[in-house]
């Protein structure tokens, strides 16, 4: 029984020397490696990273590239920015690149830039070489910027803005859409307020210099170098379309008022017709009581037989000059005629 537990002991001790020499052998390497490129980091050090989780490789393979640019870098700050969840890497590549071409960049602001998102590397790129950014873009489906001259003729412009990346205002800077969009807007108050479109076209630097005396970059992570203008070509004529259209507006109006106007008219005329029918109507209402009236006065005695004959030839002779009137009346029109 004693054998047996003292064989299990030496088998689980000979099974931790392994493990323990595994790992040794493991951070022993790293740190042979940091050793030799002048970059002393402690195997306690690496112990620690792999248990806080963090890439002893990745760490090691930073200090070295650091070291060997020629500069310090703590690897307690370098785990920092890993936990953070920045790129170790791409940060220390930045630094060494801006080192190089002199632009003062240090590792606090490298890693804040690198934690709001923004590439660090291809903004040191652009510092050291401009960057050329097409107004419009034509990747959102827009070719040129389109405006209208105070002569109502329309003209399409395209411009060209090389601008530089601004480390000190990469975080929080608007990006290369703020530029497109202020450099559209430059273009369109520029050729809006020009009294011809002749004079945009024969002065297409105008507009870089209005754009460009605006100070476009402000509040923006790039530095604006120039302002080109690549194209400008003539459009439709706005003005004459505008007046046609107007034009066709007025027209549409007045036929509008018009057919009021004679809607109103036909409305009076039936008005009028059915107040002379109602007139009419009360004439022979008052021709039929005319008969009672004689009848009412034979019977009380004040019209006689002979008054009564004296009205009938009375109404008879009007009766006769009426029908003679309306006979001449054709033949009057015709001598006149």
């Amino acid at each position: 029984m004693g054998q047996a537990v003292g064989g299990f002991l030496v088998l689980i001790v000979g099974i931790g020397a392994l493990i323990f020499v595994g790992i040794f052998a493991y951070f022993f390497k790293l740190w042979i490696r940091a050793l030799m490129s002048g970059a002393r980091v402690s195997i306690a050090n690496l112990v620690g990273m792999k248990l806080r989780r963090v890439p002893p490789s990745l760490i090691v393979d930073a200090i070295i590239m650091s070291r060997k640019a020629g500069i310090t870098i703590r690897t307690d700050d370098l785990e920092s920015h890993f936990l953070a969840g920045g790129n170790v890497v791409n940060v220390v590549r930045a630094l060494i690149a801006a080192d190089k071409a002199n632009i003062d960049l240090t590792f606090k602001k490298a890693t804040a830039i690198d934690l709001a998102g923004r590439n660090i590397m291809e903004a040191v790129q652009t510092s050291v070489n401009p960057r050329v950014i097409d107004a419009p873009d034509p990747s959102k489906g827009k070719e040129t910027v389109d405006a209208v001259a105070m002569d109502g003729i329309q003209l399409k412009a395209k411009a060209r803005v090389t601008v530089r990346a601004n480390i000190d205002r990469l975080v929080g800077g608007a990006t290369e859409e703020t530029i497109t969009a202020r450099v559209g807007e430059g273009i369109v108050t520029t050729i809006g307020s020009a009294e011809t479109h002749k004079r945009v076209l024969e002065n297409p630097d105008m507009i870089s210099q209005r754009v460009l005396e605006k100070g476009l970059d402000a509040g923006t992570a790039f530095e604006i170098l120039s302002i080109d203008i690549a194209d400008v070509d003539v459009g439709r004529n706005i003005g004459a379309e505008l007046q046609a259209a107007q034009a066709q507006a007025d027209l549409q109006i007045a036929q509008a008022k018009a057919e009021e106007r004679r809607a109103m008219a036909i409305a009076q005329e039936q008005e009028m017709k059915a107040r002379v029918q109602e007139m009419r109507a009360k004439v022979v209402e008052a021709e039929a009581e005319v008969p009672k009236a004689i009848a009412e006065a034979f019977r009380s005695g004040r019209l006689g037989v002979m008054d009564y004959y004296s009205l009938k030839n009375i109404q008879s002779d009007t009766e006769m000059r009426t029908s003679i009137a309306e006979t001449q009346k054709p033949q009057r029109n015709k001598e006149e005629q």
